[in-house]
């Protein structure tokens, strides 16, 4: 797709859903349909090794069409939404630069709200601050970071999870550094992103069917060495402390190779979590302006379809039917 004129707004596929909606095969197949490439932006991809449970791309996948920004870091790197952004910029000159369309396939809704309405100029990590909050939440009974932060800002408390206590972290590390809450922060010195015409995708699952398809692919990843992963992870001597291991599955894993939870336990607990992840990633998306809802899976045949015609008319291409799966 190549681009006619600099001033013209460059078009930016994008597609947001739940977890195990089939995000990942829609994209793929859309790019290779689309003369495009997939740009990923998801929190969990960007590590390296941590494949399986991340639900990486295939290699097959990755080889029929280009991928960007995964396997970015070491498990011991830090990533913030601004770095993605960063990063994402970078890859959004160089498509627009070969005439790519990009996919962008959405499984980590602040990234995308970042790349696209910019980021509020909050304070820099202040590591003994986040050892003092951390070490409080070890002593106190659970909740206290949730109740902490509903003190400071009760707006920015009511989107966070209480277990989610990283983000709880960062939403009181900036509370207490910038002297205001987040919220007032998130509102001030965002710089949108220019040159770009978003077209919004979102699958929507029905919300039994998404919940057996999880607990169906949670048993597939097991299957497929999942739990050897995370041993060999371990094995390399990455400390449970490393941000890559607060992941859905990977800290339950680590606890059932230690001793410390069975396996059959560990599975139930990771499917729990990742419906509860997974009612997030939809309450959160609901909330994107200009999304086209699709009813159904990303891999769904007729789904691809009314993707691609759908798209196709937006970016002013004759709709051809085709088999899911032709080149």
């Amino acid at each position: 797709m190549a681009v006619a004129n600099p001033e013209i707004p460059t078009p930016l596929a994008i597609i947001v859903g739940p977890t195990a909606s089939g995000k990942s095969a829609l994209g793929v197949w859309l790019a290779g349909r689309l003369g495009g490439e997939v740009v990923s932006c998801d929190s969990t991809q960007v590590y390296r090794g941590f494949d399986i449970g991340t639900a990486k791309p295939t290699s097959a996948e990755r080889r029929s069409v280009r991928h960007h920004l995964i396997d970015l870091l070491d498990a011991n790197e830090v990533f913030t939404a601004g770095d993605y952004r960063r990063h994402a910029i970078g890859v959004l000159a160089d498509l627009k630069e070969r005439g790519k369309l990009p996919v962008l396939v959405v499984g980590t809704g602040l990234y995308l709200r970042a790349l696209l309405e910019g980021l509020a100029d909050a304070p820099l990590r202040s590591e003994e601050l986040r050892t003092r909050l951390m070490t409080r939440a070890d002593r106190r009974r659970p909740g206290y970071l949730h109740r902490l932060l509903k003190k400071m800002d009760p707006a920015a408390a009511a989107r966070i999870a209480p277990q989610d206590s990283p983000k709880l972290i960062r939403a009181i590390e900036v509370c207490m550094l910038a002297g205001k809450p987040l919220t007032e922060v998130h509102r001030s010195g965002r710089q949108r992103l220019e040159g770009v015409r978003p077209l919004k995708i979102g699958l929507m699952p029905e919300r039994n069917a998404l919940y057996e398809r999880i607990e169906r692919r949670t048993a597939e990843m097991i299957d497929h060495g999942w739990r050897d992963e995370v041993r060999a992870l371990v094995g390399k001597g990455i400390p449970a402390g490393a941000k890559p291991f607060s992941f859905i599955g990977y800290k339950e894993l680590r606890a059932n190779l230690e001793g410390h939870l069975e396996l059959p336990k560990a599975i139930a607990t990771i499917q729990q979590a990742t419906r509860r992840y997974a009612k997030r990633q939809l309450t959160w998306f609901r909330k994107e302006k200009d999304v086209r809802w699709f009813e159904g899976f990303g891999d769904d045949a007729k789904i691809m379809q009314a993707v691609l015609q759908h798209l196709q008319e937006e970016l002013g291409i004759a709709h051809k039917a085709a088999a899911p799966g032709t080149p």
